[in-house]
C-alpha cells in the first residue's frame, strides 16, 4: 500500500539488533522491557492483532514501538499510523525519536522509510484566505473547534501573545506566509492566539476545493497528499477521533495503527463527537448567510429567537429519554430554517463564487455554518436519544454573556473504536497507565475490545519504586468536604511542604481548591508557591523546575503530562480522590447503563475514572533513576473505603505508609541530602 511490498518479514532478532544500534547511537544503555516490548509489537503488526502495553516513565516505549513499526512498513507495503494525545509527544516523536530510528533502519531495508505528519485542516494556515479569498471572521467562533489535546490549548494560549493586538499577530502570521514550508501553526514560533489564527485558517468544510486558485499551494492538501504515500503517518488523537466518529477520510488507508497515551483514545474520541447549539450560534449563521451568500434568513431568525426564549425557561439538567416537547418544537424550527438557507446556497454558487475571487470563500463559509447547524440539529431530532445512543442535557454557562447550551456527546464510544479504527488491523495501544485495579480489563472495554481480542503486557520499568518513593494516605485526616479546604488539611499541606523544602507540585481536584490552598500557603510558608492561572502552564512548569524550593498548585492540566525529575519535584500533594462530578452528565447516563445491565456503576464509571486520573498524578513524582521522593494522598477513603484497594493497584508499587512523621522524617532527610 505505502510501497512495493515485500515477502521478507521482521524478525525479533532484526528488532533486537536495531533497537541497540539506536539505543547506542542515542548513548543509552539496553533495557530489557523496551526489548520485551519492541518484540511483542512486532508480533502484533506481524500477525494483525491487538496488543495493549503498559510501558511506564523510563522504558523508552516511544522507540519500543518506532523501530519494528518502520521495519514492519516498509517491508510489507502497509501503512501504519501512529498517534499521540499532547504535541510535546509528537514532537518528540518527531524531531527526534524518528529521524534517529529512520537512520539506523535504513540499513536494513532497501529504501529510507517515508514518514508524514497530518493534522487537521485548521492547523495550517490558507494561502487563498492570507491573500483575501475569504472575508475577515468574527471575534466569536460559532462552533468552537475542538483542540487536538489539553497540550494544544496550553502551548497557544490567548496569553502566549497577551501583549499583541490582535492586528499585529495577524501581520505577523502573513508575514510567516511567505517564509513558511509546512504552513503548520506549530511551526510559527512565537505562536498567536486562537482568534488571531481564525483569520488565516479555514476548515476542511470551508475550503473550496478545486475550485481554489491557490490550490496548487495548499499547505493541508499537501499534507494529506504526503500521507497518502508515506510508509509512517504520525497523527494525532483528534485526527483518530474524527476517523472514528464515521469520517473515514480523515485519514489515508491504513493497516496498522499504534496509538501512543492510549489511555487518552476514549476521551478525545468522545470530544470529537460532541456537539451544542445555542441561541447566539444560530444567530451567527444567519448573519453569514446574509451577508455573504445574500440568503434570506428571516426564518432563522425567528428560530433562533424561538429557541432562545425557550431555553431560556427551561432548567438546566439532562433530558434521559427524549427531549421536553417545547425543547423539540425549537430544535425542529431551527432544523427547517437551515435546510432553507442551505436549499439557497447551492454547492455550484460557492464554486462560480470561487471563481470571481473573494465571494468564492464567503459563500464556502456560510454554506459550511449552515449545514454544520442542520447536521446538529438533525442529530438531536433522531433516534439517536431515544436508543440511548446519545447524552444530551442543557447548560447555562457561569460566566456573564456565556450562553445556553444544548449539548450533545455519544453514551459510548467503544464500538466506534473498536469498529472503524482497530478493527481488521494490527494495533498497539501503549501508555504508562492501561490497568486499573491491576488488570487490562477497565481500559480495554472502553475500547470495544474484550479480553479475547487482545493480548495485555506490562513491561519492567528501570525504577524501582519501592525504594525511590513513597505513598502517603493522610488517613488520619477527615473525609473531604463539598466546602473548602478543611483547616487541616492546610495544615497538613503546610508542614509537608515546609518538611520538603518547596519542592512540591500540589494536585487540586478543582481550580477553587487549588487557588484557596496556593493562598494558605503563601501567608504560612516563607517559600515561593505558583498557582495555575499565574501564567501560561509552559511557563510556570519551567519556572518550577528552576527553583526547587518553590511549589506548583494546579488542576487536571498538571496532572498529566508535567514531567520534571531530579530535585524540584519530590514531592506530589493530592487533595482527593479525582472522581468526576456526580451531576455531570455522561459520566451519569454511563453509570444507569451498567447499572441496568447488572454492574456496579459506581465501579466501572466513577471509580475507574478516578484510578486513571490518579495514576497520571502519582506517575510525576518519579521521572528519572535517581528521582526520590512521596506521593501524598490527603483523602482518607483511599486507605478506609471498600474502593481504596481498586484505587491503590492503578497506582505505581510505592512503599506505602500512613504515618505523617515516616513522611515528614524521609523528605527533611532528601533535603538534607541535597542541601
Amino acid at each position: 500500500m505505502a510501497g512495493v511490498p515485500s515477502t521478507e518479514t521482521t524478525s525479533t532478532s532484526d528488532v533486537d539488533e536495531v533497537l541497540d544500534a539506536v539505543v547506542t547511537r542515542m548513548g543509552g544503555a539496553r533495557r530489557e522491557g523496551q526489548h520485551e516490548m519492541a518484540r511483542a509489537v512486532a508480533a502484533a503488526l506481524e500477525g494483525d492483532t491487538h496488543l495493549m502495553v503498559q510501558a511506564g516513565t523510563g522504558t523508552g516505549k516511544s522507540l519500543a514501538y518506532l523501530v519494528p513499526t518502520l521495519l514492519h512498513a516498509v517491508r510489507t507495503g502497509e501503512r501504519a499510523v501512529i498517534s499521540t494525545a499532547t504535541l510535546a509527544l509528537q514532537r518528540q516523536v518527531l524531531g527526534h525519536d524518528l529521524p534517529l530510528v529512520a537512520e539506523v533502519v535504513e540499513e536494513k531495508l532497501p529504501r529510507p522509510p517515508a514518514v508524514a505528519l497530518l493534522k487537521g485542516w485548521h492547523n495550517y494556515l490558507c494561502k487563498h484566505k492570507v491573500t483575501g479569498g475569504y472575508p475577515p471572521e468574527e471575534d466569536t467562533a460559532l462552533f468552537d473547534m475542538a483542540p487536538e489535546s489539553a497540550s494544544a490549548a496550553e502551548e497557544h494560549p490567548a496569553g502566549s501573545a497577551r501583549d499583541d493586538s490582535l492586528g499585529s499577530q495577524v501581520v505577523r502570521v502573513r508575514a510567516w506566509a511567505d517564509e513558511t514550508d509546512s504552513g503548520d501553526r506549530d511551526d510559527l514560533v512565537p505562536g498567536v492566539s486562537d482568534k488571531a489564527w481564525r483569520q488565516v485558517s479555514v476548515t476542511s468544510m470551508e475550503c473550496i476545493g478545486q475550485s481554489c486558485p491557490l490550490r496548487s499551494e495548499c499547505f493541508p492538501e499537501a499534507a494529506r497528499q504526503a500521507a497518502r504515500t508515506a510508509d509512517v503517518v504520525v497523527t494525532n488523537h483528534a485526527m483518530l477521533g474524527i476517523a472514528a466518529s464515521g469520517s473515514p477520510g480523515a485519514l489515508p488507508e491504513f493497516d496498522a495503527l499504534v496509538v501512543d497515551e492510549a489511555h487518552e483514545l476514549p476521551s478525545r474520541v468522545t470530544a470529537q463527537a460532541s456537539v451544542e447549539l445555542s441561541a447566539p450560534a444560530v444567530e451567527r449563521v444567519a448573519r453569514l448567510a446574509r451577508r455573504q451568500a445574500g440568503a434570506a434568513t428571516q426564518a432563522l431568525d425567528d428560530a433562533a429567537a424561538l429557541l432562545r426564549t425557550v431555553l431560556t425557561a427551561t432548567p438546566e439538567g439532562r433530558w434521559p429519554e427524549a427531549l421536553p416537547p417545547e425543547i423539540e418544537g425549537a430544535v425542529r424550527a431551527v432544523a427547517d430554517a437551515a435546510r432553507e438557507v442551505l436549499s439557497s446556497i447551492k454547492q455550484d454558487s460557492v464554486k462560480a463564487g470561487a471563481k470571481e475571487g473573494d465571494a468564492g470563500g464567503g459563500l464556502a463559509q456560510a454554506r459550511s455554518a449552515a449545514l454544520v447547524l442542520f447536521e446538529i440539529t438533525d442529530r438531536l431530532l433522531s433516534d439517536r436519544l431515544r436508543n440511548r445512543e446519545d447524552v444530551v442535557w442543557l447548560s447555562r454557562g457561569m460566566g456573564p454573556g456565556e450562553a445556553i447550551k444544548i449539548n450533545v456527546a455519544p453514551l459510548d464510544v467503544a464500538g466506534p473504536i473498536a469498529g472503524h479504527l482497530l478493527a481488521g488491523r494490527g494495533a498497539v495501544l501503549t501508555s504508562a497507565t492501561l490497568t486499573l485495579g491491576g488488570t487490562f480489563d477497565a481500559t480495554a472495554s472502553s475500547m470495544g475490545m474484550g479480553g479475547a481480542d487482545y493480548e495485555g503486557l506490562q513491561v519492567s520499568s528501570p525504577f524501582d519504586y519501592g525504594r525511590q518513593g513513597i505513598l502517603y494516605v493522610a488517613k488520619h485526616l477527615p473525609k473531604p468536604g463539598r466546602d473548602g479546604t478543611d483547616p487541616q488539611v492546610l495544615d497538613e499541606i503546610a508542614e509537608l511542604i515546609e518538611a520538603a523544602g518547596g519542592r512540591t507540585l500540589g494536585l487540586f481536584s478543582s481550580r477553587r481548591g487549588a487557588t484557596a490552598a496556593a493562598e494558605a500557603m503563601r501567608e504560612r510558608l516563607t517559600t515561593p508557591v505558583l498557582v495555575q492561572g499565574d501564567d501560561s502552564i509552559p511557563s510556570l512548569v519551567r519556572s518550577f523546575a528552576a527553583d526547587p524550593a518553590t511549589s506548583l498548585f494546579g488542576t487536571l492540566s498538571l496532572w498529566q503530562g508535567v514531567d520534571v525529575p531530579g530535585d524540584s519535584c519530590q514531592l506530589v500533594l493530592i487533595d482527593r480522590i479525582p472522581f468526576p462530578r456526580p451531576d455531570d452528565p455522561v459520566i451519569a447516563a454511563r453509570t444507569e447503563v451498567v447499572a441496568k445491565r447488572g454492574g456496579n456503576g459506581f465501579m466501572a464509571v466513577s471509580a475507574t475514572h478516578a484510578a486513571l486520573l490518579l495514576a497520571q498524578g502519582a506517575g510525576r513524582l518519579i521521572r528519572g533513576v535517581a528521582d526520590r521522593g512521596v506521593v501524598a494522598i490527603l483523602d482518607p477513603r483511599v486507605a478506609t473505603a471498600r474502593y481504596g484497594t481498586f484505587l491503590s493497584r492503578s497506582l505505581p508499587p510505592l512503599w506505602p505508609t500512613t504515618d505523617p512523621r515516616v513522611v515528614r522524617s524521609a523528605l527533611r532527610r532528601l533535603r538534607g541530602e541535597k542541601a
